[in-house]
Formats: structure tokens, sequence, C-alpha cells
């Protein structure tokens, strides 16, 4: 049909939560009332990564990007853009450096410097019809490996691009599947790692979400490498639209032939089950999912023996995440070489990012590997919001560690990332400003790990304790001195005595906010008092005399009656009443209270 238009509608999580799914609803109302229902097709598509701008719809082929699109501009924007052929004004989106509304989709400061392998198909297809998936190339890396290629191969196509596991260990892809590959067994499996349990990633949920194919396709690619006629996805039950559309293409992939028995006619064959988690952040751990996959409870198994020679119900099985897996079809398809070109020496490829926190453009992000954090957070996302000062970013979740100014240049890579006291992790990306307490993002960081630790070693389940104790000691003011050594020692003591790498792992957070803060700890403990005004047993609220005008609206306005003062007299804060809940700030229209 010649002159058809396609509205591309964001239904991740993200945009679905910002009432997508109504309008769509609306924007196909809107098409049947003017007479397009022939010429103009919504499609609800996967994240398109800018999530701080959502619901995003995009209008194809001329890629015009619409932002924060609400169900009530519907009816506007198909007028508007199909009936009188103009720009939708009202929702074009806006850069936020130079204030100019752009037309184009690559032509955001977002996207341009964004390479896209795992990301490749989000926001681009309907990740639930599987001929939109092979209307761009969907598998047809697996009916090139099944056809022309031998699993050795296969195995060296993936070693020789460079890929590392994206799920935070960084372990070579290819070593680990020639590692099952050779290991003896006449049953073997692959699984998929979609747990996701880092504070603030969704990368996993988002290509699950856009592209469940990929994952599906790799899958099948993987288990012709090693040997294995069986998988499982293991994916945490709190992602339903992420169950919903793997389900679908599992039983669609299954309808098509390209999953079953005899695969395309090569004789292979390949089932492929979901397993549900029940959000335990523990499972995130290899040998704690595969006991998770059998029925077992989630805790780690000592290693070795690895996984590639005994997993799932013992014999040998491979695990990679879902962002690993999603790279698996450019490599067979456009060569190993392409993907290695990308990145840094030892990091090939790119790596997706989920950037949250103090910064202008939240979202999903894919950018190679040796990318700065300072391309990541000033040229991508806009900066820092309201004018505040950078102050750190937290890779790694609660594994990793901080990142501050002097190292915003430091290309990322695993290997400089660890070098600088952070690490990769699965891509989780926090951005903190001058407002943040950095012995309460520690504080924080070791209440998860407390909440998550699954008690099977008792270095991890007892020290996790003792450290978030201190951390809430010194949070409330009654921290000392011996508290810094205290800290060190038991994040010493995890470090060596931990069975997984979460409990290894835990006091990554404490150690890297004391490396580079500690003039913060110092100030709790010595001074008593919170430079970022978080604490509140360590922040006064009081009233600049100079400025108050005696308004009354903080003493009207206070639950607790800790505002002394009459009309036109200057107000005072009764320290000992007060219980720091901000509520006077926020009611004070002429910045006449302070937090100190």
């Amino acid at each position: 049909m010649a002159n058809v238009h396609e509205i591309r509608v964001c239904g991740g999580t993200g945009c679905h939560n910002n009432k997508s799914a109504d309008l769509i609803k609306a924007l196909k109302k809107a098409i049947r009332a003017a007479g397009l229902t022939e010429t103009v097709k919504v499609v609800e598509t996967g994240c398109f990564g800018l999530c701080e701008k959502g619901p995003i719809v995009m209008v194809c082929p001329e890629e015009t990007f619409y932002s924060q699109v609400a169900e009530e501009d519907a009816e506007e924007l198909i007028n508007s853009h199909f009936v009188k052929g103009e720009l939708f004004q009202k929702r074009l989106y806006k850069t936020i450096k130079d204030d100019i509304k752009r037309r184009a989709f690559s032509d955001t400061e977002f996207y341009k410097k964004q390479t896209h392998i795992a990301l490749k198909n989000g926001g681009l297809i309907d990740p639930e019809n599987i001929d939109e998936y092979l209307a761009v190339g969907g598998y047809t890396a697996l009916e090139k490996v099944l056809k022309e290629m031998t699993p050795a191969e296969v195995v060296d196509v993936v070693t020789k691009s460079g890929l590392r596991g994206r799920g935070g260990g960084g372990f070579s892809t290819g070593q680990k599947w020639k590692f099952a590959m050779l290991a003896q067994g006449d049953k073997k499996y692959v699984a998929c790692n979609a747990d996701e349990g880092d504070p603030g990633a969704f990368m996993d949920r988002s290509i699950l979400e856009g592209d469940p194919h990929a994952v599906v396709e790799a899958m099948a690619i993987a288990a012709f490498a090693i040997g294995a006629d069986e998988g499982y996805v293991y994916v945490r039950a709190e992602y339903p639209t992420a169950v919903k559309h793997l389900q679908k293409a599992i039983d669609d992939a299954m309808e098509y032939g390209l999953l079953g028995e005899d695969i395309l006619g090569t004789g292979f064959n390949f089932t492929l089950s979901i397993r549900l988690g029940a959000g335990a952040f523990v499972c995130g751990e290899e040998t704690a999912l595969l006991n998770s996959i059998e029925g077992l409870r989630g805790e780690p198994r000592p290693r070795p023996p690895y996984p590639a020679n005994k997993g799932v119900f013992g014999c040998p099985t491979i695990l990679n995440n879902v962002e690993t897996y999603a790279n698996i079809t450019t490599i067979i398809n456009e060569g190993w070489e392409k993907f290695a070109a990308l990145g840094t020496e030892k990091s090939k490829g790119t790596k997706v990012f989920a950037i949250g926190g103090k910064i202008n453009n939240t979202g999903l992000l894919e950018i190679a590997m040796g990318t700065t954090l300072r391309e990541i957070i000033f040229d991508i996302c806009g900066g820092i919001p309201n004018g505040r000062k950078f102050k750190a970013a937290q890779t790694g979740g609660p594994s990793g560690g901080c990142i501050t100014e002097k190292n915003l240049d430091v290309p990322i890579d695993y290997d400089n990332l660890v070098a600088i006291g952070s690490m990769m992790g699965s891509g989780g990306l926090i951005v903190m400003d001058e407002d943040n307490c950095m012995v309460d993002v520690a504080r924080f960081f070791m209440d998860f790990i407390v909440d998550e630790s699954c008690g099977k070693c008792p270095t991890c389940r007892i020290g996790t304790k003792r450290m978030l104790e201190i951390l809430e000691k010194i949070c409330e003011g009654k921290g000392e001195l011996a508290d810094i050594d205290r800290l060190q020692d038991i994040a010493q003591t995890l470090a060596n005595g931990a069975l997984c790498a979460l409990g290894q792992s835990a006091s990554n957070p404490v150690l890297s906010t004391l490396a580079h803060f500690k003039d913060e700890y110092l100030a709790h403990i010595v001074d008593k008092k919170c430079p970022a005004g978080v604490c509140k047993n360590l922040t006064d609220y009081v009233i600049l005399e100079d400025k108050c005008k005696a308004c009354g609206l903080c003493r009207k306005n206070c639950p607790v009656d800790a505002i002394i003062g009459e009309n036109k007299v200057v107000h005072v804060i009764d320290q000992e009443k007060c219980i720091k809940c901000g509520t006077c700030l926020a009611n004070c229209a002429f910045d006449a209270i302070i937090k100190k």
C-alpha cells in the first residue's frame, strides 16, 4: 500500500505507566474519525530509551519524534500531522542544551552518540508480531548457523568477537561456550539470566519487552553450539510484560518451526521454557539461579565445579544474561570483525546502561565501550538538572562503586572501571549531585544487601548486618572514629570469606565512598553534621532573619508547631521540637529557610 505511515508508540513499562495504552486507543480513534485507517497504522513497540520524555511517539518513515504525548493530544496530533500536513509543535521533542525543537528521532543529542546492537529493534518493531521480526532479518542468523556452520565454528566466531558477559562478570562468552561444548554429557542445557536485581537496572527487561525473539534466536544458536536441546529463561515475575512477550515469542517460534523438533529441516531440536523468579537478588548469581530453576532454594553453590561442567540437574550448562544473548545475532550476521572493531582492546562492542538519578535524560542507552562518563552524562543525557553540581556516579549497583569528577574522562570498559574502584555490573548507572549524602548512599546499598542476602554463609549474613548497623549509627550522629576502622575490617572479611560474589562485593559501596568522600564520614562523626542535609538527626532547619517576611506560611504548615513567631515578626524554629520533615522549607516562598 502506497504512502502508508506508521505511528510507533512506546509500550515499554515506563511509558505504559504513563498511560501509553490509553494514548494508543485515542490515536486509533482519531485516525478513524479522520478517515485515515487505510494510510495510517499505529504500532505498539518496545522501549525507545528516552524514558524521561515518555510516552514517546515516532511517525515513520520520516522519523518525526514527539515526546510526552498524552491521551488528550491524540486528535490534535492526527489532524495536524496527517490532515493539515504540519508538525504538531506542542509535542515535538525539544533539546535540553540549545532549546531547539528537533524533528528527526536520530537528530537528538540523546541518540547521536549511541550505537545500537543489543537495542537495535527497540522502538522499531511490534514485539508480539514474529513477522515484523522476520522482516528485519530475524532468524537469518539461526538459519546460517544450522545450514552453513559447525558448532566449533560458531564458538570460534563468538570468541573472536571479544564479547564478554554483560551480566557483570565480564567473562569471555566464547570461552564459556567452548567449555560447555567440550564438556562430557548426553544432556546439556542453555539458560538465560533475566533476573536483573540491581536497583535502577532495567536493560534486560526492556530487551525482552521490545525484542524477545532476539533472545530466543540467540539461545537456539547457543544450544546448537554446545549440543543442547533444552533451555530455560529465568525471569523475575515482577516483569509481567516481559514474560508475556517472551512467551508469545516462544509460542510463535514453535508454530513457525523455529523451535521444537527438526528446526528448519536440519535435524536440530531445541525447546525453550520460562522459569519465574520471586525477585531474590541472590538469584542473579549463576549457581543460585540454577538451584532456583531446579526448584531448590536460591542459594549459591561452591565452585568448582562450574556450570559449564555441572549446571542444571548436574548437566553441562551455559548461562548468559539477556544483553549478552542480544548481541549474538549481529555477530553471526555481520561478522565478528565488525563487532570487535567497536570498543577498547579488552572490552569489545557496546554496553547498555540504564541511567537514573540526578540527570536530565533518564532512560536506556547503548554506547560503544570506551565512551567516557562525561560524554554519557553531559552530552547524551543533558547534564545535571537545576544547575546543580555533579558529585558522583554509582555503577555496578550494590556491588559497584562511585566514580567521581576526576575520573569522568576515563574510557568506560570492564578493566578501567575496576581500576578506579568501581565495576561494570549489569549496567545500572545512578548519577548523584551535591545534594546527595554519600554516607547515606552507602547505607542505602547496604540496607538492600542485608535484605537480599540469602543467609547461607555467616560471613555475609552477619557481616553485612554489622556494617549496616555501623552506617545507621553514623547517620544518626552516634558514630565514632573507630567505626571507620571497623567498616574496613569487616569489608576485608567479606571479600575474603563470603561464598558468592554478592557477599564478596557487598562492601564495595562503603569502601568506595570512604575512599572518595572520607570528609563526609568525618563530618558526620566529628562535627555531627551532614554536609548534604540528608541525615535528619544531623540537619537543622534555620530561618534567615534578613529574608524572612514573617508571612506565617511555615508556622501554619508545621505539623508539630515547632516554629515560633507572631505576624510581622521574624520567625524562629525550635530545634528541640523540630522533626526535620522539611515542610517549612517546601512552603517558604522567599528562600528564607535553609538546611545546615
